[in-house]
Formats: C-alpha cells, sequence, structure tokens
C-alpha cells in the first residue's frame, strides 16, 4: 500500500511539474503579498495554486525572458523599482537577483527584447522611458537610456484629470525587435523607438483622436497590424505598421462596449489570439471581455461582451495554446478562467473563480 501511494504521488508531481506555470502580478493591499503562482492545465483549464511565489511590493505588471528562467516585474511606487527573479520551474517559487532603479515615478508596464539582453520599462506617474541591460545569469544592470516625455501642449490633453502630464503607459516590441512602441495615455500618442542601436532614439510618433488615452498595445502575429486600446473612449484603433520605419498609419477605430451602454467604463487590456482571427479587449466598469475578429487588412468586427464575473477586469492572459483566457478581476480579487471558441472566437467560463488579492497582470511560462 505504501509502494502504491508512494508511487501516484510521484507520478501526480510529475504531471502538476509538467504544466505550464501561470505568474499573477497583483497590488499589494490585503491580501496580497506578491507575486502567486499556479499550475495550468492546457488541456483542461484547471489552476492549481502554488501560493506566493515571491514576496514584493506592488509587482503590477510582470514580463518574462526568453530563456524562461527570469521573470521581472515592476513595484509600481513612487521611487520605481524593477526587480529580477529566478525561476524555480519544479514549485513556482521566484528567487530575487537584484533590483534596478526604473528613474521615474509609478512604473506600470516593461518588457524583455527577444534577445533577453535588456528590458524597457515605463513610468506612468513621470511619464517617462527607461531602458535597463540583462547580464547573462539574468540580474539587471544600471539604467543605460533615458527619455523623459513632455507635457501636452498647453499643459494638458482633453481630460485634465487624467491627462495633466506626460502618462507613459505601456511599450511593445516590433515582432522584428527593432523598435519599441510606448503607448502615452496623457499625450495621446504612440511613439516608436528604434532601439537596436543600444538607445532610446525616436523614430516616429502616431497621434491618437485627443480624448482616447491610449494605454495598451498589441501585434498581430502577421507584424502587419498593431492595435492600441484607449483607455479613455474606451475604443480600440487599428493600425497598419510599416517594418522598415516604424511607421504607425491608423485605418480603423471601433468600439468596445456594446451599443446604447451609457454607465462609466474604462478599457485596459489587449491582446490577440495566437490564430491571429480574434483581438480581445477588457473593460474595467462594464466588467467584460470585448470580443473581435479581425478580418481583411486587419481591421475589426465586434462581435459582443463577455462577462468577466467579477469586478474590474484590469489584465488577462491567452494561454500558448489558444485554448483559453484567464481574466484579473483587481477589485472581487478573483481570477476566472474561459475557454475560447476556436472557431467564433468566443469565450465561456470554466469552474469557479479563482480568489488572489488584488490580481492585475497574468503570465503565461509554458
Amino acid at each position: 500500500m505504501l509502494i502504491t501511494t508512494l508511487a501516484m504521488l510521484v507520478a501526480f508531481e510529475a504531471q502538476a511539474a509538467s504544466g505550464t506555470l501561470v505568474f499573477i502580478g497583483t497590488y499589494t493591499k490585503a491580501p496580497s503579498e506578491g507575486i502567486y503562482a499556479f499550475r495550468f492545465d492546457s488541456k483542461t483549464g484547471h489552476m492549481q495554486p502554488l501560493g506566493l511565489a515571491a514576496k514584493v511590493a506592488d509587482p503590477s505588471f510582470l514580463a518574462l525572458h526568453p530563456n524562461g528562467k527570469f521573470v521581472y516585474a515592476v513595484t509600481e511606487q513612487s521611487s520605481g523599482m524593477v526587480d529580477a527573479f529566478s525561476i524555480d520551474r519544479a514549485t513556482g517559487k521566484l528567487t530575487q537577483l537584484n533590483q534596478a532603479t526604473s528613474k521615474g515615478d509609478g512604473p506600470c508596464h516593461l518588457a524583455v527584447d527577444r534577445g533577453g539582453k535588456f528590458l524597457i520599462v515605463v513610468n506612468y506617474g513621470s511619464g517617462s522611458v527607461t531602458r535597463i541591460p540583462i547580464d547573462a545569469d539574468g540580474r539587471l544592470g544600471e539604467p543605460s537610456a533615458f527619455d523623459q516625455h513632455a507635457k501636452p501642449t498647453g499643459g494638458a490633453g482633453t481630460d485634465p484629470k487624467r491627462q495633466n502630464g506626460p502618462h507613459a503607459h505601456s511599450v511593445n516590441f516590433s515582432p522584428d525587435g527593432q523598435f519599441a512602441m510606448v503607448a502615452d495615455l496623457g499625450r495621446d500618442e504612440v511613439t516608436s523607438y528604434r532601439v537596436d542601436r543600444g538607445e532610446l532614439q525616436k523614430a516616429e510618433v502616431a497621434n491618437i483622436v485627443p480624448g482616447s488615452g491610449p494605454r495598451h498595445l498589441a501585434f498581430s502575429p502577421s507584424g502587419k497590424n498593431a492595435y492600441v486600446i484607449n483607455e479613455l473612449r474606451s475604443t480600440v484603433t487599428v493600425f497598419d505598421y510599416e517594418a522598415r520605419s516604424g511607421v504607425l498609419k491608423e485605418t480603423q477605430t471601433i468600439s468596445a462596449l456594446p451599443e446604447g451602454f451609457k454607465g462609466e467604463s474604462y478599457t485596459a487590456e489587449v491582446q490577440v489570439h495566437p490564430s491571429g482571427r480574434f483581438l480581445y479587449g477588457s473593460n474595467r466598469g462594464h466588467n467584460s471581455i470585448a470580443m473581435f475578429a479581425i478580418g481583411t487588412g486587419g481591421k475589426l468586427r465586434f462581435l459582443g461582451t463577455e462577462s468577466t464575473r467579477g469586478n474590474w477586469p484590469r489584465n488577462f492572459g491567452i494561454d500558448p495554446t489558444g485554448k483559453f483566457l484567464i481574466a484579473a478581476n483587481q477589485n472581487s480579487n478573483t481570477l476566472v478562467v474561459f475557454s475560447i471558441d476556436q472557431s467564433t472566437g468566443k469565450l465561456t467560463a470554466v469552474g469557479d473563480p479563482i480568489t488572489v488579492g488584488s490580481p492585475v497582470c497574468v503570465k503565461f511560462l509554458p
């Protein structure tokens, strides 16, 4: 009996260790203490909790190293920092390697280049962009480049409360890694930086309708289109992308809310399905995931919305197989798993909500 029990335990542990790791970034007000880890079954959508992976203050956004050995987290506070961690794949635990300053206030987003040699972090509070080198052992070096965005023309944008200054909100690398695209909510702009020369060299600026508040960006798998979700107007702007120059050319803007909705709502995350057929965006207030079909020229067709079964879905993640989406409901302290219909793109909730304090970022590590 003992031998049988031990064999079963070994088999269970082997099966658990073979699943996809999911890391959840949070705001560390009670009951959250930092970054949490789960083991995800990409066949069933089951989430096995692994507990607190690392105790760290306000790790509101995470980025994975391409080699799968390291994860980086912002500390979204007035004296911004970026933390480097090594990953124990067997347990999901994270070991802190070191910290580096973000050189700004309220860092809220970061991305690692595809070669794993540096990351770029954006500071929402001070409206700035910082490049930080990554050593071979995963540790962070001293910041090597910095750019401070100017105040909007006239000192404030269309929304005087949210656009009273520059607010860099996200950074995404172009598919070829030559450019970094920074969305600035305060300036209604997306700036492309050339980064292949070890600097932050501004290449192009794409202007968005005043008062839109661009927040996050996602590229299509083909690299021909980019999609920017606009927090203040709850819209998605579609761009054609010119890889050689880093130029974004607007082709469409579409609402992320159902027709007739009159309540208060703000978009947050935007992601393209791995198939390139669908796009998803989160609505905070309406508390839903907006679903779009991607058609000719990358243009969008609104499919509707699906409730996130919680409050204030700040972020979500699509698993690498494209079969599931996990929504992070910040204000209800829950994660909800949805299956994705591969033909229609529609979402269906799977299982019960999972409790995590103030979840605001979902990252999959296969």
